[in-house]
């Protein structure tokens, strides 16, 4: 990214009094990229849904362990991490270039937040890449074409969406988005998938009350819907499952239980 780039735009206003799903994200994750808004809005929400918290911190472990195995088990070196969100500890690239340097790794946002936040996604190692787009998910034909400049479509890609598709109203339109992106990556590419599932009551009423604040409103889905967006693909074991389950391991919220999130990852054939 060009310093030009970041000025024009990092001129985007940044409104501080309507919550926005990162930020409020970054709240329950224990950052300090949050205004009171964000706050207000995050604790009114475990009000009436406690296991947010879990949820956040367990779709972090999710990204942790899939990436792990994408670089480790399966080879891939370049992955497309589209709705990044606010940077964090163990990001993509960190995870990725910590196991293979030289890995190359792209990140999408269109949140001027985490544009302003972008030079800290932009450290990597030398062996490999990292660079950051502002691009919306409702546009993947731009998403694509701007990656190229750092991804080599002719070779795996890994296409990561965490807790992004959700935002997308219409289910018919996030799928195709899906088809789109993969349908740009080679055989052997993988699609990681986690968002929120419609089964829990409590998160159904929160994400109500959440919708009503004026934020970007956040669509739970079915468990049939979040695994449609895999169909096509090779699941990989243990297919999409609650995330803290998906091949879990020691968390930093206990013993991995069943929450009200579902991911998992496959491969195109």
């Amino acid at each position: 990214m060009t310093d030009e780039a970041l000025t024009d735009e990092s001129t985007t206003p940044i409104d501080t009094g309507v919550p926005h799903s990162a930020r409020i994200f970054n709240y329950w994750l224990g950052g300090k990229d949050n205004y009171p808004a964000d706050r207000e809005a995050g604790d009114r929400f475990i009000q009436t849904f406690p296991e947010i918290v879990d949820l956040a911190r367990s779709g972090r472990q999710f990204l942790i362990r899939t990436v792990r195995y994408l670089a480790v088990e399966a080879g891939i070196r370049q992955f497309l991490d589209i709705g990044t969100g606010l940077p964090t500890a163990d990001n993509t690239h960190e995870i990725a270039q910590g196991l293979a340097p030289e890995s190359r790794i792209v990140y999408v946002d269109n949140d001027p937040l985490v544009l302003a936040h972008a030079q800290a996604l932009l450290v990597g190692t030398p062996e490999g890449a990292t660079d950051y787009l502002d691009a919306s998910l409702d546009d993947p034909d731009t998403i694509l074409a701007k990656a190229a400049k750092t991804l080599d479509f002719s070779h795996p890609v890994a296409v990561v969406l965490m807790g992004i598709l959700a935002h997308i109203e219409d289910y018919d339109q996030a799928r195709t988005i899906v088809s789109t992106l993969m349908a740009a990556v080679p055989p052997g590419s993988y699609l990681v998938i986690r968002d929120g599932v419609d089964t829990n009551p409590a998160y159904r009423e929160a994400i109500d009350r959440y919708n009503q604040t004026g934020a970007i409103p956040y669509h739970l889905r079915t468990p049939a819907q979040i695994e449609g967006y895999l169909t096509g693909l090779e699941l990989v074991e243990p297919g999409v499952v609650s995330c803290p389950l998906w091949r879990s391991d020691t968390t930093d919220i206990g013993t991995p239980v069943e929450l009200a999130v579902l991911g998992g990852i496959g491969r195109k054939l």
